[in-house]
């Protein structure tokens, strides 16, 4: 009983600290005291050990949005323990017993954290870096990611997947959720006594979001900086069982319609899997061999009328795993290393033999990453092997200097190019508080050619407050810096007369300013309003002018979640080469200077209603002519097993006569029904007249035991012209975690 109350007035000290100091130091301020399970903890929800009692309490939380002031109208109470296997955590979520869950599918981040949720963030390493989340809704569905920092704030993604397990059970006044996370899941050096630790609550029926520590509503609920402190009573011990084993095994049907020589569906059967190795408690090698990926999410297709390529998300999950490593390189526009193009050659999949990915810390403060692939030749493509490699150096209190070298070589006879190197270094300054961030880089590239100016200079920054945040960012980009394995979409150019790509250099300024005002008064029906403008500046290398886009917007988010966004945009080109953007049954549009405006208002109703809708409707001129875009997506909630949703983008583009007038149709159905948080089956139908393609995708998914799962996926493709099929594909996995 003396544990007990000790434990509940240590509770009480962050309370009384923060009142006086406003958010500070909060791993100094909010300390939870860790210490060692006598009796077993049972996943249950019912909170009846006796064992909970003699563990510190945490409670007290603090809004943190959408307003920062104040505790917590619904609070929540948080105990710790851990025994030699796992990290256990309880929270005891109090509320009127009015919740909403919106679905019961796994790794779905938009459903989670539109549900009533619970989750605890760690700092294993305490280094303020990287860190991971656990969490999971009043009805039990699960959420797990890797927390990353980019320009200065905390993002989770939810790519990261792992072994843990949790139970949830709903009472009339409060819901309780308990979560074992095994030792062994989580990268931490056992000498190390002090970890970065807190908690998130989402209330959702007061569209809310509180914390355990206190800090500024401009850093996400999740921010890595603004954690409190986990004290273990003693070293955590080294993790056990540190060799984990999982295997696939595939049955396929197979059968590609637009190919004359294939008659008949073509059936494999295939083996591989991965092993996962920890070579430290906060190293750890990943090893796959012939990795298959048809249970990844489709692809969502989306209408591109600009001049330049789009690069689609990364959906395969052993290249989304740690990727932060190797991806948190360059800016929004710029990226040196892009993962999609390993294994993907001209929108094919490319199979893979094998590879290797070891990540984690050497040193509290020095964190790695190096990963090797290797695919298979093909009848187009010949075999290649890729090296990606990255170090991240803490320096001051949360700065890094950062490096990365990446390597294609050929390793078959190939016509293209044998090998293609890039390299790059960087400093990121972070500020103790998180206010201010600059980053400076430099990168350069090496092909056979040995060219010249092939440079990328960068640096980008931003100032964050509650009310006004700013940022910057300026590239420098030679017409010779080639990233074969990254993404730099402005530097080809397209003529279309001459059907030729032309590499061009070309500096981009990009300053961006918003300001908010938050109205005080319950009566309020807006969360906050204000407005906010970005503009683009493109020069040629030659400092001549290329293209301006001035924006400016005001935007209204309302309590029950509703947004609405009015927004005004300038567009001034220097057109360089003949361009066709409508497709090439047209005239292309001439070389020269355009001028055209454009208006568009977007809205967005209640997330939290049983229907929701959407919508984006603009109208401008466009080049010589104009544009009328509009985007309307709605679904539909039967809670908490189904959502269904239809989503329809139209655009009217009326060029000068002569060069072309067309209607863009794209479509996409969406159903994702959860039989229970075990039993999902998702299903996509898109079309999409630009790229004339019908697609119906699905995918039945049975997590049968902790991180194994049995797939039946079902894919086919028909052109939109009589809906004539291109090909179709059938597939059963099942994977087990050893």
């Amino acid at each position: 009983m003396k544990r007990f109350w000790a434990a509940s007035l240590l509770s009480l000290v962050p309370l009384v600290t923060v009142s006086q100091n406003g958010g500070g130091n909060t791993r100094a301020l909010f300390k939870y005291q860790i210490r060692k399970a006598t009796e077993p903890i049972a996943l249950d929800g019912t909170i009846g050990e006796k064992e909970w009692e003699h563990h510190q309490l945490a409670t007290n939380f603090f809004n943190h949005w959408p307003n920062d002031e104040g505790q917590a109208q619904n609070q929540t109470e948080v105990r710790v323990t851990y025994d030699h296997e796992n990290v256990y955590i309880m929270a005891k979520c109090y509320d009127t017993g009015r919740r909403i869950i919106q679905s019961l599918v796994r790794d779905n981040d938009d459903d989670y954290w539109g549900s009533d949720n619970f989750s605890v963030v760690l700092d294993p390493v305490n280094t303020k870096q990287s860190g991971l989340l656990f969490g999971v809704t009043a009805g039990g569905s699960e959420l797990e990611g890797s927390l990353v920092i980019e320009d200065g704030q905390t993002w989770m993604s939810p790519n990261w997947d792992n072994k843990w397990s949790s139970k949830t059970a709903q009472y009339a006044d409060y819901w309780v959720a308990e979560i074992a996370i095994p030792l062994k899941t989580l990268r931490y050096n056992p000498n190390q006594r002090d970890w970065g630790i807190n908690f998130i609550r989402g209330d959702k029926q007061n569209n809310a979001y509180t914390t355990w520590t206190q800090f500024p509503v401009n850093f996400n609920g999740v921010s890595i900086n603004y954690m409190g402190t986990l004290e273990w009573d003693q070293s955590p011990e080294k993790a056990k069982g540190t060799f984990i084993l999982n295997p696939y095994v595939t049955s396929s049907s197979i059968r590609d319609f637009e190919d004359s020589e294939q008659q008949e569906a073509e059936l494999n059967n295939d083996l591989g899997g991965e092993v996962k190795v920890a070579l430290t408690s906060s190293l750890n090698l990943d090893l796959t061999l012939f990795p298959d990926f048809s249970n990844a999410d489709v692809d969502q297709q989306v209408t591109n009328i600009t001049r330049f390529d789009i690069f689609l998300p990364e959906q395969r999950n052993f290249f989304l795993e740690n990727n932060d490593i190797f991806s948190n390189f360059g800016t929004y526009d710029i990226k040196p290393f892009f993962s999609r193009r390993i294994g993907i050659m001209e929108g094919k999949a490319i199979p893979i033999d094998f590879g290797g990915r070891l990540t984690g810390n050497i040193t509290q403060n020095l964190r790695v990453g190096v990963m090797n692939v290797q695919t298979r030749r093909t009848d187009e493509f010949a075999a290649q092997n890729y090296s990606v490699a990255a170090f991240q150096q803490k320096v001051l209190q949360r700065s890094a200097i950062k490096a990365l070298f990446i390597n294609r070589q050929a390793t078959s006879t190939t016509s293209e190019m044998e090998y293609s190197r890039n390299a790059g270094l960087e400093f990121s300054y972070i500020s103790e508080s998180g206010k201010l961030n600059n980053t400076f880089m430099y990168h350069t590239s090496l092909t056979p050619e040995n060219l010249e100016d092939t440079h990328f200079y960068g640096f980008t920054g931003n100032y964050l407050t509650k009310r006004f945040r700013t940022g910057w960012l300026l590239n420098i980009v030679g017409e010779n810096y080639i990233t074969e394995l990254g993404v730099n979409p402005r530097l080809e150019n397209y003529n279309a007369l001459t059907e030729e790509t032309v590499r061009l250099g070309y500096t981009l300024f990009n300053p961006w300013v918003r300001y908010l005002f938050f109205p005080e008064g319950e009566n309020s029906k807006l969360n906050y309003h204000g407005l906010r403008t970005w503009n683009n500046l493109y020069l040629n290398s030659d400092a001549s002018f290329n293209e301006l886009e001035n924006n400016l917007a005001y935007d209204f988010e309302y309590r029950n979640t509703a947004k609405l966004n009015l927004i005004g945009r300038y567009q001034k080109v220097d057109l360089l080469f003949p361009t066709e953007l409508i497709g090439d049954e047209f005239t292309p549009i001439p070389m020269g200077n355009y001028s055209f405006a454009r208006f568009d208002v977007q809205y967005s109703s209640d997330v939290r209603k049983t229907v929701v809708w959407n919508t984006n409707v603009g109208y401008g001129q466009f080049f010589n002519g104009t544009r009328l875009g509009a985007m309307l997506q709605g679904s539909l909630r039967f809670r908490p097993w189904g959502t269904f949703g239809l989503t329809y983008d139209y655009n009217d583009i009326r060029l000068a006569e002569g060069y072309g007038e067309k209607d863009l149709h794209l479509a996409r159905f969406n159903g994702n029904i959860s039989f229970s948080n075990k039993l999902f089956l998702t299903n996509v139908v898109q079309y999409n007249s630009r790229d004339n393609n019908f697609s119906a995708f699905s995918r039945l998914q049975w997590r049968y035991s902790p991180m194994s799962d049995i797939f039946l996926i079902y894919n086919e493709n028909h052109d939109t012209e009589g809906l004539g099929i291109k090909n179709r594909s059938m597939v059963l996995k099942v994977t087990y975690w050893l």
